[in-house]
């Protein structure tokens, strides 16, 4: 990663400007003036694009990225989508660590469309996924930052509601029906059943209920199926979500047997 991008991110601290990309926090400046972000604009308001009073702007022009590299920073984010206009790039932090997961806002859905087209390009030497999110999902990011970092700014969020505490704030994964199945997803795409034994090594886990699921062609896809003695066992075994394999953060998700055989079939075909 340093090796292609150099550490060019790590000498310029919280603000300032390297090769021409700005990466102080403009989210105030850009939630006042940007027409995505206006909750209601009066008849003078500021018109969008030409429309009319009673139409909706298009939907919200951001993407969530994920799969990010440790040291990765907003320059890296800024070089990985060359070409296209970003307004605001948001690194989510879980518990005060980088997740691996970024939120990033463009200037039109248009740019948005292109970069979709980038999912699965490489940042350094890892696959980072590219995918739609909502507007919804880039606030829940922005509360959670800002109640994580005690800076509750009356101007900045109209009603301060504390967000809730805890670890999973923004996560439904604890209200999900657990079966002895745990969904891996992020896995390494050279990852093999050992590492995977390993990394639940404080589980039970049935060995020969792993299983790599890869697409027709052979290729992993990054995912994986693992069988737990129990539902208990697997619930326990949650624990180890973000978790890391190599370099990459690992995501933990509830299944079930009958989602684990179709990915089976899928490989076999």
């Amino acid at each position: 990663m340093a090796g292609m991008y150099g550490s060019r991110g790590a000498m310029l601290g919280g603000g300032g400007v390297s090769d021409g990309y700005e990466v102080g926090s403009k989210r105030q400046r850009m939630m006042e003036s940007n027409p995505y972000f206006a909750v209601s604009s009066g008849s003078g308001g500021y018109q969008p694009f030409g429309y009319g009073g009673g139409f909706q702007p298009p939907s919200f022009p951001v993407v969530r990225l994920r799969g990010l590299p440790f040291n990765c920073t907003d320059i890296d984010i800024y070089k990985f989508f060359a070409g296209l206009d970003i307004v605001d790039v948001l690194l989510v932090n879980k518990n005060g660590r980088f997740s691996g997961e970024a939120l990033v806002v463009f200037a039109g859905n248009m740019h948005v469309e292109f970069a979709l087209q980038r999912d699965r390009q490489n940042m350094g030497r890892r696959y980072v996924e590219v995918f739609r999110c909502k507007r919804q999902d880039y606030y829940n990011a922005v509360a959670a930052e800002v109640s994580y970092e005690g800076i509750y700014d009356t101007d900045y969020l109209e009603n301060p509601t504390p967000a809730p505490s805890g670890p999973k704030r923004f996560d439904d994964k604890d209200q999900m029906e657990f079966t002895e199945i745990l969904k891996m997803r992020g896995l390494p795409f050279s990852v093999k059943k050992p590492e995977i034994i390993e990394f639940f090594k404080e589980y039970e886990v049935v060995k020969d209920r792993i299983h790599i699921a890869c697409r027709p062609d052979g290729k992993a896809t990054g995912e994986a199926f693992v069988e737990f003695t129990s539902t208990e066992e697997a619930r326990r075994a949650m624990s180890k979500d973000k978790m890391t394999i190599g370099s990459r953060y690992v995501e933990l998700f509830p299944s079930t047997r009958d989602e684990a055989r179709r990915a089976e079939s899928r490989s076999r075909q």
